[in-house]
This record gives structure tokens, C-alpha cells and sequence, in this order.
């Protein structure tokens, strides 16, 4: 029978070795990746790169179950991430027009007693001052970049098809913008992330003067992810619809 025959069964050993050998080339991999990003955390500057952000994307699953053998914190990764993304776009993102830009906030910033009202463009802010999005909104409008207040990543595809912004900055938690930025990626639009002080789904809060850096190119890509509180229970006040 040919599954007795010498050739057989030296074409399964063949393809067992190579299984074997890229199984471990694959765990090599993974592990070079853990220490370039545990020595560019701890360095504080990102170590090649362009090796980092491909392979981080190919080999996530694998390189985050070391991280947890190793009892590295999940959201460290995550933030690493946002990090790399940040500094490999911050070129390509101070090249567009500030007009051509767009930034998404997130309805969690608002006061729980907010009385914006939900549009087909988002909520529109009253400015009636529970909140910092009031007092900030207008400024980070004055150079004609268009400012929406989003409840979700439906209204984030609605909008770009609308407008077609040549650039994104995506404000929220760790998670929302690590996807934000993976969604921008798979749409082909150069985007930036900034991660909110505390993570949550109602009154959340962000750095202002960090991310009004951010948008002048003032500040740099390592400090546009900082690591968070875990959100407690979400209650999310609803928006209402005129």
C-alpha cells in the first residue's frame, strides 16, 4: 500500500520536521519580540521598529500568551502598541492639512448629566459646561480640523465615508483605539491614537493640553498611550435623538 511505501513515509518525516522547525522558528520569533519590546519600554525608544509593528500584528496572539507566562501586564502590550503606531504615523499625520483631519471623541467623556442631543453626525455639544469638552472643542476646531462627538464606531465609518479625512485622531481606552487604529489601517487611513487618563464608559477624562500637543506636533509618540485604571460598572447615559 502507499502509505507503507518508503517514499511515504519519508515525505510525513519531511513534513514533520518542517512543521517542527517552524513551529519553533515561530516561538523564536515571538520571544526576539518580547525582549525588543521589553527593552524599548524600558529604554523608553522603540527598537527596530519596522521589524516590531509587522511581527506584533502576525505573531499577537503568541507574543501576548509570553507576555502572560512572563506576568507582564496585557494592557502594557497594548499601549506598546498604540505607541508604535503613533510614532510610525506622526510623519505621514502632520503632512495633512489640519482641514483634512478629523478627531473622533468619545460620548464617555461627557458629564452623566449632559444634555447633548444625538445627530446623524454625532452628539452636539451644548457647552454647557459639566464637562471639559466645552471649554476645549472650539480650539481644537479653530484651524478648520472637524471635531465629532461619536456613541460608537458606526458613526467613526459613517463620518469618514461622508467627509473623507486624509488623517484620524481616535480618543478613547486602551482596547477602542488599538481597534480604531487597526479598523483606520484596513481602510487605508493614516490615524493616531490617544488613550483617556482612566478607563471607563461615563465620565472619563483626557489630558487636554497633552492632546492639543499632540495635535501641533509638540509632543512625542511615546507619550500618547498611558496605562489605565480597569473600567468599573458601565452605565451609559443615553443620548437623546432630535
Amino acid at each position: 500500500m502507499l502509505i507503507d511505501s518508503p517514499s511515504w513515509n519519508e515525505a510525513m518525516r519531511l513534513i514533520g520536521e518542517a512543521a517542527i522547525l517552524l513551529l519553533l522558528f515561530l516561538v523564536a520569533f515571538s520571544l526576539t519580540l518580547v525582549l525588543l519590546t521589553v527593552v524599548s519600554i524600558k529604554m523608553g525608544k522603540f527598537i527596530f521598529p519596522r521589524l516590531l509593528k509587522p511581527g506584533l500584528l502576525m505573531m499577537e496572539g503568541l507574543v501576548r500568551a509570553i507576555w502572560k507566562l512572563l506576568g507582564i501586564d496585557d494592557k502594557e502590550l497594548t499601549a506598546f502598541s498604540i505607541r508604535l503606531h503613533n510614532m510610525m504615523m506622526k510623519k505621514r499625520f502632520e503632512a495633512v492639512p489640519p482641514e483634512k483631519r478629523a478627531i473622533f471623541l468619545p460620548q464617555c467623556l461627557r458629564s452623566k448629566e449632559c444634555p447633548a442631543h444625538l445627530s446623524d453626525e454625532g452628539l452636539i455639544c451644548m457647552k454647557c459646561g459639566r464637562c471639559d469638552i466645552g471649554p476645549n472643542i472650539d480650539e481644537v476646531r479653530a484651524d478648520g480640523t472637524k471635531v465629532f462627538i461619536v456613541p460608537g464606531s458606526t458613526f467613526i465609518k459613517r463620518m469618514v465615508k461622508r467627509y473623507r479625512p486624509e488623517a484620524i485622531v481616535g480618543v478613547g481606552c486602551l482596547m477602542e483605539v488599538k481597534e480604531g487604529l487597526e479598523m483606520c489601517d484596513r481602510m487605508g487611513v493614516v490615524a493616531m491614537g490617544f488613550v483617556t487618563l482612566r478607563d471607563g464608559c461615563v465620565e472619563t477624562a483626557m489630558d487636554w493640553g497633552d492632546f492639543k500637543d499632540m495635535m501641533t506636533g509638540k509632543i512625542t509618540p511615546l507619550k500618547l498611550a498611558n496605562l489605565i485604571e480597569l473600567p468599573g460598572e458601565c452605565k451609559v447615559p443615553e443620548p437623546t435623538m432630535k
